[in-house]
Order: structure tokens, then sequence, then C-alpha cells
């Protein structure tokens, strides 16, 4: 393996040409054109246009991408997370082409990637699933039938979950029997928009639990470990929005049966390479499974912050044949990460757009962003509208929050509406810094939705000036004694960002 095409794009597609780049590996960028100006292309040896303007022509488009990849000469292909990363198809045809696939087997992919036949494979390995049915049927009429008759068995409330999905499409919460058949229909019709399958499946509602899920390395020699948890607990919409590792009620005995029920779950399907296995945990300390992500997850930096492992070049040293270089686990202290959106959070969350006018991350001992754009470039409705993944790592639990505090306190962000003052406040919500969240807070917490007490364009307008009367963003020195404790040289962003919390 001497050059890896990287079929991404953004964030995931400069963390993956990174670990290439420090692995010694040539490297391919594709792009669309509205990505012509991207940052990940700067990091690539070199760049080729897609043909076509939407996301079906251009990085959805299988044939353009392994033109591409043989006409250049790559020997491998990483699909990164989103786009084609858990299409056994694309892998298959990846493989047919004499590439390598750096992520598990097709057949992996396949097994885990429809939910029904996940649970299944889990109930026949020994990983428990959450109680509930499967429903094969696929003609609507006879499909609501058996679902109305496992309501009866499984109870309310529960969840619909499409089969195909993911990412909260094709969910229902359903409450009452009455609520069923509009559910039902719903679930369908999302799930045939989103994943060309229609078929959804039954399962009981599991309130107050917390999401955890395990962190799974497994090479072509046999070796399948465990990385340890993350807890995702903090989600919107089934969207995560605020992860940690550890998990903060973790016990020893637990993560060594969770750990256990993961590996066993990778070893069901002949697992190799990096894949994460999710649970929902009761307060009781029962956990069940959720489902497998056959891919690099989104929040894998925790796991590498606290465990010291590259876990994107041990997919490439997996996918090249070497065996893994990971020893035992070892976790050390604790990492936060949050998804810093362009969005408007007292609006519904509905995505935002505009020009990164300033864009001015954090920095310091114990911070790393994981990022696809820069000062001056557009946010457009074109992608996800996720900026980047803020990270940090401290000593202990208490210390990282902090950490995350002053990191968000210090992010400025002008030219879109962002999440960060609501990220801020999150910080700041008592189940957070107990450690006591679950998967209801923020709609628990925020009925209503979310309202700064500060109207956004205010507090804008407030740095808008800073920035202009402290020549932009420059250093100064401060004589308030609520700047810097020492006097020292500050910023006049994170002054503003404090006084309007």
């Amino acid at each position: 393996m001497s050059t890896v095409l990287v079929a991404n794009r953004g964030e995931i597609a400069c963390r993956i040409l990174r670990a290439c780049n420090e692995a010694g590996y040539a490297s391919i960028a594709i792009y669309a054109e509205n990505d012509a100006n991207s940052l990940f292309l700067e990091l690539a040896t070199r760049s080729i246009k897609l043909e076509g303007e939407s996301i079906a022509d251009t990085y959805l488009n299988q044939q353009q991408i392994l033109k591409i990849a043989k006409e250049y000469g790559a020997d491998a292909i990483h699909p990164g997370f989103g786009f084609l990363s858990e299409r056994a198809d694309f892998a298959q045809a990846v493989i047919e082409s004499g590439l390598i696939w750096i992520g598990p087997s097709p057949r992996a992919i396949k097994r885990m990637g429809d939910k029904m036949t996940a649970r299944t494979t889990m109930k026949a390995a020994g990983v428990p699933v959450i109680p509930g049915e499967e429903i094969e049927q696929e003609d609507e009429n006879e499909a609501l039938i058996a679902i109305k008759d496992a309501s009866r068995r499984v109870g309310f409330p529960l969840l619909l979950k499409a089969s195909s999905g993911g990412g909260g499409k094709g969910m229902r919460v359903v409450n009452s029997p009455d609520e069923l058949e509009d559910a039902v229909s719903g679930a369908r019709r999302e799930a045939i928009a989103a994943f060309g399958d229609g078929r959804v499946y039954v399962e009981r509602l599991l309130t107050g639990s917390k999401h955890v899920e395990i962190q799974i390395l497994a090479d072509k020699h046999g070796r399948v470990i465990h990385l340890g948890e993350r807890e995702c607990s903090v989600q919107r919409r089934h969207q995560k929005v605020f992860e940690e590792a550890p998990c903060p009620t973790m016990t020893p005995e637990l993560r060594e049966r969770m750990g256990k029920a993961a590996i066993l779950a990778a070893q069901a399907v002949d697992y190799e390479g990096a894949g994460t296995v999710e649970f929902l945990l009761a307060s009781n300390g029962e956990f069940f499974f959720l489902e497998m992500n056959t891919r690099i997850q989104v929040e894998h930096p925790v796991t590498e912050m606290v465990t010291g492992v590259d876990i994107v070049r041990e997919q490439l040293r997996i996918a090249e044949g070497e065996p893994m270089s990971c020893g035992e686990l070892n976790m050390r202290g604790h990492s936060i990460e949050v998804r810093l959106y362009a969005e408007d959070a007292a609006n519904n969350f509905l995505p935002a757009i505009g020009p990164l006018v300033v864009f001015k991350p954090p920095v310091g001992p114990g911070v790393r962003l994981d990022t696809g754009v820069r000062e001056g470039d557009e946010v457009t409705p074109n992608y996800d509208p996720m900026l980047a993944k803020l990270v940090v790592w401290a000593p202990t639990r208490k210390e990282a929050l902090q950490r995350m505090r002053r990191a968000l306190d210090e992010f400025v962000v002008l030219g879109t509406t962002t999440n960060i003052r609501f990220l801020r406040e999150l910080c700041d919500q008592e189940d957070v810094v107990n450690g006591t969240t679950d998967t209801t807070l923020i709609e628990r917490v925020w009925p209503n939705g979310w309202s700064p007490e500060i109207p956004d364009s205010l507090a804008e307008a407030a740095l808008m000036i800073a920035g202009i009367s402290e020549g932009s963003g420059k250093h100064r020195k401060s004589n308030s004694s609520t700047d810097s404790a020492d006097n020292g040289p500050i910023s006049p962003f994170s002054t503003i960002s404090r006084r309007f919390p």
C-alpha cells in the first residue's frame, strides 16, 4: 500500500490525510466543485475534481471514484464516515477492482448495517439486546398488522426503528397504541426516503439510560481488542452533541463485561479494522446492544486522547496486513468532545450559512481541534453543518470540564451563527457537571427549546466592536482585574466572550 484515496471531504478527510502523511503514504483527495477551495485539498499529495454537482453525482458516485483511483494510481480507499463508508456494495466493488478497502469486510458491513440482522446475530453470539421484535414484512399493511401484534408483547412506550437506519432517521417514539399507525407510516416514509428500505422493527423504549459505546480494533491475525468506552448520552434528535471518555459512572467490572460483549460482537462477524459497538446502559448496570458502526466514529478523538492510540493510523496498519500496534488497555485522564455546528440553537437548531469572517479556535495544553474549515471559508447548505470538533484532555473529569469551558469561552466565530453559546451553557448544566446525563437530557432541560439570555446579534456585535477597537484581535496588556490575574496578554475576543456568557 503506497497511495491512499480518501473518499470523503471536510474534517474527516483532513484527519485521514494527516494520518497518511505521518505514515508515509501518498494520498489522493477527491472534491466537488463547491469544495474547490477547501482545507482538505491542501493536505493531499494530489487532488482530483469530481464531475457533477449533486452529492449523488460526486461523493456518492462509486464508479467515478473507482475510475479516479485506478487512473491515478491509488492502492487503497479510505471512506471515512458518512457517504459510502457503510455501503457493503462499494466495499465489494473496491475489493473486486484490486484495491485495498480500509475497513471491515463487505459481509460484516452488510450484517451489521441491517439492524434486524444485527439483532439476530447478536442474540446468537450471546450479546444482550434490547427487548423487541424484528418485523420482516415489507408490505405496509402487513407490516402494520405485525407491528401492532409485536407492540402488545413489547409494551409501551416503544421505539420504531428503521432496519437500514442511522442518525435518527426512520425512528419514532410511540407512547400509546393510538399513536402507532401514524408513527409506522411516518417512520417507513422517512426510511424509504433516506435508505430505500421501509422496513422497521420494534424495541422497548428504555428511558433514563446512558448511551455508552466501546471502541474495538481487530487485525487480520485474529486479534480483537477494545480501547475502552465513550459516553455519548447527550444527544439532540438522536445526534450526539457532547461525548466523553471514560464514562463517569463506569466501574472496572462493568467495563470488563461491556468490553467482552463488544469483542464477541466483532468476532461474530469476523470483523477487521476499527469499529464501535454501541450499548444502552441502564441505571441498574444492565446493558443492551444498540448497533455496531462499521467505520471510524465522529467521536473517536476522545478515545485517542485517553489511550494514546492513533485509531486512523491503526486502520491503515491493519489494512496493509500488519498486526495492530496497541497493547493492553491503559486509559489515562479524561477527555471531552463537543461538536461545533453552524446552526441557530435558539431557533430550533436550524442550520445556518454565511462566511467565516472570524474563526479563532482556542489554544493551549490539552486542547485539540479537528476541523475542515478556516477563517475566510464560506458555510453553505450543501453539506452537514458541523464546523469542528473541539476536544480537551485533563488529568481529571473536573479539570477537563473546566478546560472545555475555558476553550469555549475563547472560541470566536463571526459571520455565521453557531452553537458555541449553547455548548457553553451545557457545560454548566447540573447533570453534565455531576456525570449523571442520560439520552433525554436536552429535551428534559429545554423542553421548549434553548434560548440565550443575551440575543446572538448583541453578543456578535460586541465581539465585532471588541475586535475593531483592539486592532482586530491583537493582544494587549490589560488593566482590568476581571481579565487576567497576572495582567498578561489577552485577547479581546475572549474578554467579551466571558462578559457575554
